[in-house]
């Protein structure tokens, strides 16, 4: 059974940066896309970032374009979400997800349903 657990999250200030990490165990990882997703106080859940399975391709929602780089190592079987710039809108728990793909190319996206796992997220707080 794979299982994702998220880690990195914290209480910081606005302008400030984190890196969050996507620790997979159970699952082949290299046959998985990977992305982050976040959901803020009273907000459904958001895609933030998606990466294909070897790390060649990345996607993006507008929000964050520019200020967060999704990242993955599948030596060691972790997806990463380095967040510069980081506003008090950021705010949220960010959960990672693994959807399984045959294409090389294939960056997944908001759909929620094509995910296989989740993890069970971290919290992000920023401050003004």
């Amino acid at each position: 059974q794979g299982r994702l657990n998220e880690s990195g999250g914290g209480l910081v200030q606005t302008g400030d940066s984190l890196r969050l990490s996507c620790s997979a165990s159970g699952l082949n990882f290299a046959n998985y896309a990977m992305a982050w997703l976040r959901q803020a106080p009273g907000k459904e859940r958001e895609f933030v970032a998606g990466i294909s399975r070897k790390g060649r391709y990345t996607n993006y929602a507008d929000s964050v374009k520019g200020r967060f780089t999704i990242s993955r190592n599948n030596a060691d079987n972790t997806a990463y979400l380095q967040m510069n710039s980081l506003q008090v809108e950021d705010t949220a728990l960010y959960y990672c997800a693994a959807d399984f793909s045959v294409r090389s190319n294939y960056v997944p996206g908001p759909e929620e349903r094509t995910y296989d796992y989740w993890g069970q997220g971290t919290q992000v707080a920023v401050s003004s």
